[in-house]
């Protein structure tokens, strides 16, 4: 089974910007959005054999998920089911025979870490949230998760020490839901691996100097990872300021 994620940094401009013939190029069983910026009915999209599901913000032109799926889950539900966490379009779970898929858009601790005390509550609620479907199913978990996580996830650690997405209380988090009986996928099979990054900051020309952030991840519960096949990034597949990340795995 070959799953994609992708935060798409508004979903009508990447559709301007050769989605479609990227989406047809991976090929996924399940394709994962995160930054969808849109209400449902402002998009249609053509994607035959595909069931749609979207998660959009109260805020119009904000934040949002979605999912493209050629097999039928037995459930979907949008959100962490608490009101606080749930305004945004931030988590779409899909329930299977046999897993929870859960494509998430982590809130980002903004400039001057303004969000960040309420970025630490989300991270609390949405461990918890995690752990209650991992007690019943394992769970694969994907998305912008908005942290690189260790030294090794971002091209420059020391000059960006106290910006969002690296602090050491967001990688905190991070390794309390690997502790917590979560796996990494990538790092699982690539631990070593460096300049392998998901998101560019649009200025500096930082894509082409491959100054990058790894912060899109697959996380599965470590009890699939056994059935891992394979974890990849396609730096080579441009429309957003992410691009995309792949797992394969048998399930």
């Amino acid at each position: 089974m070959k799953l994609i994620s992708w935060n798409v940094n508004g979903l009508r401009a990447a559709v301007t910007k050769g989605f479609m013939e990227s989406f047809e190029k991976l090929d996924a069983d399940m394709f994962c959005l995160q930054e969808t910026k849109l209400q449902p009915h402002q998009i249609e999209l053509e994607l035959p054999g595909y069931e749609q599901y979207w998660n959009s913000a109260v805020k119009k032109g904000y934040s949002g998920t979605a999912l493209f799926t050629r097999v039928k889950p037995l459930n979907v539900t949008n959100g962490i089911g608490i009101e606080e966490h749930d305004q945004e379009g931030r988590v779409i779970t899909a329930e299977y025979d046999n897993f929870y898929l859960v494509t998430c858009y982590t809130p980002n601790s903004q400039r001057e870490l303004a969000r960040l005390e309420y970025r630490m509550t989300w991270e609390d609620a949405f461990r918890a949230y995690l752990l209650e479907l991992d007690a019943k199913k394992p769970v694969i978990l994907c998305g912008d998760l908005n942290v690189a996580h260790n030294e090794i996830d971002l091209k420059n650690p020391k000059t960006n020490r106290r910006n969002a997405g690296f602090t050491d209380e967001e990688r905190e988090k991070m390794t309390e839901l690997l502790d917590a009986g979560f796996t990494d996928t990538f790092r699982k099979l690539y631990p070593d691996v460096t300049d392998a990054y998901s998101w560019w900051s649009y200025m500096g020309k930082a894509r082409d100097r491959n100054v990058g952030w790894r912060i899109d991840y697959f996380i599965t519960s470590a009890r699939l990872d056994k059935d891992i096949v394979e974890a990849k990034i396609h730096p080579d597949i441009f429309g957003s300021d992410h691009c995309p990340v792949e797992l394969e795995i048998n399930l």
